[in-house]
């Protein structure tokens, strides 16, 4: 596909009036993230990161015809399908986004690229929804769905295999109820038997109660050398984690994605001591270019932050290898642009990026998460393996 934009002079001026339709001196990227819901503490760094992209584009001068980037924020509750396909229709036919940039929470991506982004034709690239089930072929969503987060079949086996240097064989999981939670449930457990682990129980939590006493309770006596809790750091996660901690019932957990964050050393501090977990994340160059250029304007490192940023470059990167915002023009060089042959870009090098593209040269955008698309738009993924010490979460090692 990039080779085409190598178009002889006299192509590209037969060429004009048609990618003029596609050309406008602004672009609208919608960002749709759970900024309140159960996650509501991750998603404005989130936003923070792939704005951050926009801004460096804007700021360059070389996107399209030296077009603006402007971010349309909007709501998906993370959890609410229905608020959030809503609020996803207003993005696409209110604003006119150009692309989206989400959703988040797996359950609510599905909806929106199902009820909206196919219905209207529009490249949706999520940060984070890691489930199984959105592994979607071209066929289903007509290759507009893309993430660069890995889905959680990976996440499943990382999981195990932390578990099982850690020397735990038997453990106990709890997941919150939904597509998040069950996928990654079922995607662990089935890596952790075949691995010869021991799962004693795996129970689902709603979110949103007082007490969780009566679901620690079954947890417990179904016993454990570790709590695994599939479940979100600002919801019923934490309250599982609580109720654990003043039952006696457990006093190390294990922790996937959706429950590492600020909140969690917050809300935790030294009581879950020697707990561990894992999220997407990577120590590549970029990882540390990213976090060196965000400096404190926000957090870098939360979860799916450095992803982010990475979604919406590879949007309009795809657009200027496309010569058009257009969805259905651009669609087809997600791919491209994320993956080699061609000079690797960073964090920083957005414009250099556009300016190779302009000239006709091939990028491969490594990114702040060493970005690299399989299958159908699918993240390869690497990982951070954490461990809290001191209270503190802190790096073990990457995967």
């Amino acid at each position: 596909m990039k080779k085409l934009l190598m178009a002889s002079a006299a192509t590209a001026l037969m060429a004009g009036t048609a990618f003029a339709g596609g050309h406008a001196k602004e672009v609208k990227i919608g960002i749709i993230l759970g900024f309140t819901g159960p996650i509501e503490s991750l998603t404005p760094s989130m936003a923070d990161g792939a704005e951050l992209a926009m801004k460096e584009v804007t700021d360059s001068g070389l996107l399209l015809d030296s077009a603006t980037v402007t971010s349309v924020r909007a709501d998906s509750t993370c959890v609410d399908a229905g608020a959030a396909t809503a609020a996803a229709e207003r993005l696409v036919t209110s604003d006119k986004v150009d692309g989206i940039m989400g959703a988040d929470c797996s359950g609510v991506t599905g909806a929106i690229l199902n009820n909206v982004a196919v219905a209207n034709g529009v490249v949706m690239v999520s940060p984070s929804a890691t489930s199984p089930g959105l592994s979607h072929n071209d066929n289903e969503d007509n290759g507009l769905f893309f993430r660069t987060a890995p889905s959680d079949a990976r996440q499943g086996v990382v999981m195990t295999e932390v578990l099982m240097e850690e020397g735990i064989k038997e453990v106990a999981v709890t997941y919150t109820n939904n597509d998040y939670g069950k996928g990654l449930a079922d995607s662990f457990q089935a890596a952790f038997e075949a691995a010869g682990g021991s799962v004693t129980i795996n129970a689902a939590h709603e979110d949103g109660k007082a007490d969780y006493s009566a679901e620690v309770g079954a947890l417990a006596a179904a016993g454990g050398e570790r709590l695994v809790v599939a479940g979100y750091v600002d919801q019923g996660g934490s309250g599982i984690v609580r109720a654990a901690l003043d039952s006696g019932a457990f006093d190390t957990f294990h922790f996937p994605d959706g429950m590492i964050g600020a909140k969690l050393q917050e809300n935790f501090g030294d009581e879950i001591e020697g707990s561990t977990g894992q999220h997407p994340g990577t120590d590549s160059p970029g990882a540390a270019k990213f976090t060196e250029m965000v400096g404190d304007a926000f957090d870098a490192t939360s979860p799916f932050t450095p992803e982010s940023y990475d979604a919406a470059a590879l949007i309009m990167l795809a657009m200027q290898a496309a010569n058009s915002k257009d969805s259905n023009d651009y669609k087809d060089h997600v791919m491209d642009v994320a993956n080699a042959p061609g000079e690797q870009i960073f964090p920083g090098e957005l414009a250099k990026a556009l300016q190779i593209i302009k000239d006709g040269g091939d990028i491969d955008y490594v990114g702040a998460t060493a970005v690299e698309l399989i299958g159908a738009g699918e993240s390869a993924g690497n990982y951070r393996q954490i461990v809290i010490e001191s209270g503190e979460i802190t790096t073990a090692k990457y995967r």
